[in-house]
């Protein structure tokens, strides 16, 4: 697509301008460009993901709901978003990454600035399951374009950028929107939220460039289906399927709970302070982004059971209550869980391409598991928490992880197609 048309105009690249594109290289305007958009954009939407965790236990108090009921709040929003997901990642193989990219991102403005003007709990919850399906046009092709758009040596170091954009998102929603919900109330907190989305949406809308590695392809039923079984039939994408999902499932898991744990006996914390523990996700930021760059020179295989091995660690650390040892633990945690992320999601349009599978829908495929394991354990750690406290939810964890670990020996024996 010529650079100077508009992002919302026909998309006209061809194959021949493709072939002649080497991608943005490592060092220039273009790829600082590509990478800087894509973080920004990848802040917005897991600052508008995750938003209401940190104020679950005020809505409880708001609404009179149960703690297991208040997770429906992140649980429907990911549930939108992996529904959405099934139809994005094929529609964008037809119409272009960065169209939906822009998007999505406006969408996901208007509905967040909605939710904090919500007048009753059903209306709130309505609301959240629509911006999960107005936040799926960014997680649908982001790892696609990276692989379009970028030099083939830099895909593992930029695919952990975005990641860490991802974290940095998911930390801002709960640093944000806790302390001004305790101050002010979480429709305050809510809306501050969507101003920082809003901000990055411009931001988006200035630095993201056009797409040059981008061919349309056939989007009609016939050909997602199809596609969609070659994307299933591969062994080594089954399995980092299977590892977004129960990783993930973790992750939520833990930190939907956090909050009624650090607000009870013995840590009696308010909504401020347990949200300032949610600065561990910039270490996730970081662990994504070294993780990237080694995979780049040592190899994804070898990566992987690494950030698996740390996730546990760090989970143990937190069962003992003290409070040094929980923030430790949620630290070691986030690094583990981010760098097993950051270099799955970018592990997954790369071994579609080397097998001749549409990198967009098999990236899609990929979050639809990321977003199922999100919304299904997450709800459950709530009923978890319930029945067996803290303990019950680390026990929920350790069985995620431990199929992660099969997930990862099978992937030590498939063969590598060069990816």
């Amino acid at each position: 697509m010529s650079e100077g048309r508009a992002w919302w105009s026909p998309v006209t690249t061809h194959a021949a301008d493709v072939e002649s594109f080497a991608g943005h290289r490592p060092g220039t305007a273009g790829y600082r460009r590509v990478v800087a958009a894509l973080f920004a954009a990848g802040l917005a939407t897991f600052a508008l993901l995750y938003d209401t965790q940190a104020v679950l236990p005020e809505l409880v108090d708001e609404f009179g709901v149960s703690a297991t009921r208040s997770t429906l709040t992140v649980s429907l929003t990911t549930v939108g978003l992996a529904a959405a997901l099934l139809v994005t990642g094929p529609w964008s193989d037809r119409v272009g990454r960065t169209r939906l990219i822009h998007l999505s991102l406006v969408g996901s403005s208007v509905v967040a600035v909605a939710c904090a003007l919500a007048p009753t709990w059903e209306a709130l919850l309505l609301l959240r399951l629509l911006q999960g399906v107005t936040l799926a046009g960014l997680p649908a092709v982001a790892t696609a374009y990276l692989r379009e758009e970028l030099h083939p040596g830099a895909h593992a170091r930029a695919a952990g950028l975005y990641i860490g954009g991802t974290a940095l998102g998911g930390a801002a929603g709960r640093l944000v929107t806790g302390p001004l919900a305790e101050a002010w109330g979480w429709r305050w907190g809510l809306g501050a939220t969507a101003l920082v989305a809003i901000v990055c949406t411009v931001a988006v809308a200035l630095l993201l460039p056009r797409s040059r590695g981008f061919v349309p392809r056939p989007a009609g039923l016939s050909a997602v289906v199809v596609s969609g079984r070659r994307a299933l039939a591969d062994p080594a994408l089954r399995a980092l399927y299977v590892i977004g999902g129960c990783s993930v499932g973790s992750l939520v898991a833990v930190f939907n709970v956090l909050g009624f744990r650090l607000g009870g006996s013995p840590f009696g914390l308010g909504l401020g302070a347990v949200s300032l523990l949610f600065l561990v996700y910039p270490l996730g930021s970081l662990s994504s982004t070294v993780s990237g760059r080694l995979a780049d020179r040592v190899g994804r295989r070898a990566v992987v059971p690494v950030g698996a091995t740390l996730a546990v660690l760090g989970l143990l650390l937190t069962l003992p209550d003290l409070l040094p040892l929980v923030v430790l633990g949620l630290a070691v945690f986030a690094v583990g869980f981010f760098a097993v992320h950051g270099v799955a999601s970018g592990w997954v349009p790369v071994r579609a391409h080397a097998g001749g599978v549409s990198a967009g829908q098999a990236a899609s495929l990929y979050l639809v598991s990321y977003y199922i394991g999100s919304s299904l354990f997450g709800s459950l750690a709530g009923q978890a928490y319930e029945w067996a406290g803290w303990p019950g939810v680390v026990a929920q964890c350790l069985l995620l992880w431990a199929v992660v670990a099969s997930c990862v020996r099978s992937l030590r024996r498939t063969p590598s197609l060069l990816a």
